[in-house]
């Protein structure tokens, strides 16, 4: 066995394995465990997704947002136990895998464009607006 074989199935037992999927453009809620001395709180991190990096345990994602006028980045560790949840609340259409030119941009140019008709949930709002047709249990009497 190779050194390599060996440290990726050492790594695969440390995996998450309820990993919601996710690209770049879109805006995610990550709820991070935060430890202050014996304490621990969760606290959430909202922004848009510029870059994912990596693969196996050491894969990375970054986050972006601007509060308060002041532009703010976090890179997160995918697998890391720190994650208590995450949350995808738009999902964005994008061309590049990486989104840095929005790291100067403040307003309408950092807006990303919402990706639509395509994903689980907008095929769920589709199942369920559709109209119902109703059976109707006519007898062939009725019918004439």
């Amino acid at each position: 066995m190779s050194k390599l074989a060996l440290i990726q199935k050492l790594e695969s037992n440390q995996l998450k394995k309820n990993i919601i999927s996710f690209r770049v453009g879109d805006s995610v809620r990550v709820h991070t465990r935060i430890i202050e001395g014996e304490k621990e709180r969760v606290q959430v991190f909202t922004g848009t997704v510029i870059a994912r990096k990596g693969y196996g345990l050491s894969e990375t994602f970054s986050v972006h947002r601007v509060a308060y006028g002041e532009g703010m980045e976090r890179v997160f560790l995918l697998h890391s136990p720190r994650i208590a949840k995450m949350e995808v609340i738009k999902e964005g259409s994008v061309r590049r895998s990486k989104l840095y030119y929005l790291r100067g941009t403040s307003g309408k140019a950092s807006k990303v464009k919402a990706r639509i008709g395509r994903g689980k949930s907008s095929n769920l709002n589709a199942i369920n607006s559709a109209p119902v047709e109703e059976e109707t249990s006519e007898s062939p009497a009725q019918v004439e």
